[in-house]
């Protein structure tokens, strides 16, 4: 539960800081110490429970992530966003329609 709880915690204030700077470019969020904090947290919980990024299946207001259209998970305007990413367990993303291991 802690990991849960702190994974809410970080991505949320993650959020915070960028909303406050508007909606910050694909490089700027690279360069983002909070930002690089937050996709350093995916990365390791990807390889702990064998998970991928599958860009374009979210649903609108379910994503895992921010992006350089919206900073922070749960923002995504329009479902099927191809920015947007969900994380599935590996292997998964490509058998699904409209799923891509990257971003269009």
């Amino acid at each position: 539960m802690k990991t849960v709880c702190g994974a809410t915690v970080l991505s949320v204030a993650v959020g915070l800081a960028l909303a406050l700077q508007g909606s910050p470019s694909r490089a700027a969020m690279q360069d983002d110490p909070a930002m690089k904090a937050m996709l350093n947290f995916i990365k390791k919980k990807m390889a702990r429970e064998h998970l991928e990024m599958c860009y374009g299946i979210n649903v609108a207001g379910k994503n895992d992530c921010g992006t350089a259209t919206h900073s922070c998970h749960g923002m995504a305007k329009e479902a099927r966003d191809p920015a947007s990413f969900v994380l599935v367990p590996t292997g998964l993303c490509t058998r699904i329609a409209g799923g891509s291991l990257e971003p269009h």
